[in-house]
Order: C-alpha cells, then structure tokens, then sequence
C-alpha cells in the first residue's frame, strides 16, 4: 500500500524537499514534534510488520543516546538539575537534547520514507536529462544502503546453509563477518560495473538520447502540488513574522500561542500528515470497492441460484 508514490515524481521530491527543510531547520518543538509524528506514522503505513520492528529497535535507543548524550556534553543554561563530575546537568541542556534527538529521528524518518516513494528511476527522469551522470550516481547511492542491506542478508544464509557461517565464539563470527562483507562488497563493486557498461551502451548521457517514462502530471497532481505551496506558504509566513520563535538557551522561552502562531502550526500538521491521511483514505477506498464487487458478486450467485 503506497497509494502516495503514485503522485508525479516532481511534487513527490518537492514535499519532500519542503519538510525535511522545515524540520531540520525551523526550531520550533511543536513544528518537530508535528515532524515526528507525521514521519513516523507514514513509515508505519507504507511499511511491513519486520520493517517496524527493525526501525524500532534502531530509533528509540539512536534517540535515547542522543537525548543523554547533549545534557552530559553541554553545560550550558540557567537552570541546574544537578552537578556530574563537577559539571551542572542543566534543564535546558536536556530539553535541548531531546528536541535535537526528535529533529535527527524525523529527517530519518522522512530519508527512509523518501527511499522507498522516490525510487531511482524517478529521480533519473527529473534530473536525468539536465545532469544525467549526477543523477545516476545519486539514484545509485540511493539505493546502496538497501541493496547492501539485502545482499548481505541472502549471502549470509546462502553461508549458513552450507555451514560456513559460524557463530559459536566471538572470533568465528568476525572471521563469518569479514568473509560475507568480502562477498558482497566484490558483489557490489562488479554490479556497479554492469550498470555502468549498460547505460553506456544504451547511449545514457548523450546529447538527443530520449528515455522512457511513464510520468504525466494530471489535475489531480496539480492540486496536490498547489496544497503543498499554500501550506508551506502560510506556514513560513507564520514564522517569518517570528511567531514561531523559540529558544533554549540561555533560559527555555515561552511556546507562541497566538492566532497566527496557531494557523502556522495547523498548516504544518496538515502537511506533514498528508501522506499518511493520503494512504488511509486510499486504503478506505480500496475497502469500500472490494465490499461492492464482493456485493455484486452477491447479487449475481443469487440470481442465477433463482434462475436454476
């Protein structure tokens, strides 16, 4: 269920460009927190049940470090909690921490989200023809990291099934380790090599050379792209006023709660819980067709039950 990579690949990468800006770059907690919140329940969707337990393991302690690691490193503030070493562990230090640990979480959130809608072949048919070779690099080492991930996977049960994997000390597991690290990294080295020779050969990159694509930009696109600039719009002029101001050194500052400060934030949220509304309404909807054609095949059984 990805019913959101199905929008035109160039209002696909701008959202994506819009609130990954705003979350690593607006300090705001509730504009972080309305980041968090919406990255991680469009990751649940879009996601399997392996794959959520995977990002929960890794996220909440990489959170957790980061949110510790701050209050123990920087010591400034005005408000001690209390004294480490001889050095004050400051609240502002902490509530620091945590806000620097939800942004780092959501820009990850939002990258692995935007791995698995942007796909290669989108990003080398918006960029392809102005930068080709940049852009097959980049759709390339896009998909590095996963394919790596799966390739070590299949040649470390190809190795255990015939009983080179082992696992019974320490040592055997790094010597396992370094023999599948080999596998795969000469596996991928000579993969790249492949594609390399294929583009050539097809003639990528040359001046005239046409590509296939299957992308159109509909109504339904435009509409899409238009909500995300008047979102984004009434969002940053909220913030360009400094109604979303905030800071935490050298004392917490009070949250803005005004009207427009308000409006700033309901367009944030909006926008940041599009995908996952997105995909929820599409998936009601597929419900909703499935329980009409299971009715009409209902309907026809009786009647031709009547007619026998």
């Amino acid at each position: 269920m990805k019913a959101f990579s199905k929008i035109h690949p160039f209002v696909l990468i701008t959202y994506f460009l819009i609130i990954i800006t705003v979350s690593m770059f607006v300090s705001n907690p509730v504009i972080k927190l309305l980041s968090l919140a919406g990255a991680a329940l469009f990751s649940f969707v879009i996601t399997d049940r392996k794959e959520r337990l995977e990002n929960i393991k890794f996220y909440l302690p990489l959170a957790l470090l980061i949110a510790v690691t701050n209050p123990i490193v920087s010591h400034n503030g005005e408000t001690p909690l209390f004294f480490m070493n001889g050095n004050a562990v400051t609240l502002e230090a902490v509530f620091y921490g945590i806000d620097i640990s939800v942004m780092i979480i959501s820009v990850m959130l939002w990258f692995r989200s935007y791995s698995i809608v942007m796909t290669s072949d989108k990003f080398v048919y918006l960029f392809g023809r102005i930068m080709p070779r940049t852009a097959l690099v980049i759709s390339m080492a896009i998909r590095f990291v996963p394919m790596l991930k799966r390739r070590i996977s299949e040649v470390s049960r190809v190795q255990k099934s015939m009983g080179l994997y082992s696992v019974q000390s320490l040592t055997d597991r790094l010597h396992s380790l370094v023999r599948v690290m080999s596998a795969v990294i000469g596996w991928s080295l000579e993969s790249a090599v492949e594609t390399s020779r294929s583009m050539k050969s097809r003639g990528y990159g040359l001046k005239g050379h046409s590509c296939y694509s299957d992308y159109k930009m509909t109504k339904n696109d435009i509409a899409v792209f238009a909500v995300f600039i008047l979102l984004t719009a009434i969002m940053f002029s909220g913030a360009s006023d400094g109604h979303l101001r905030f800071y935490f050194y050298p004392v917490i500052s009070d949250l803005n709660t005004d009207f427009i400060a308000d409006i700033a934030y309901s367009a944030f949220g909006i926008l940041a819980f599009f995908p996952f509304l997105f995909e929820v309404e599409e998936s009601i909807r597929w419900k909703y067709y499935r329980s009409k054609i299971s009715a009409l095949r209902m309907q026809a059984r009786k009647k031709m039950y009547w007619k026998v």
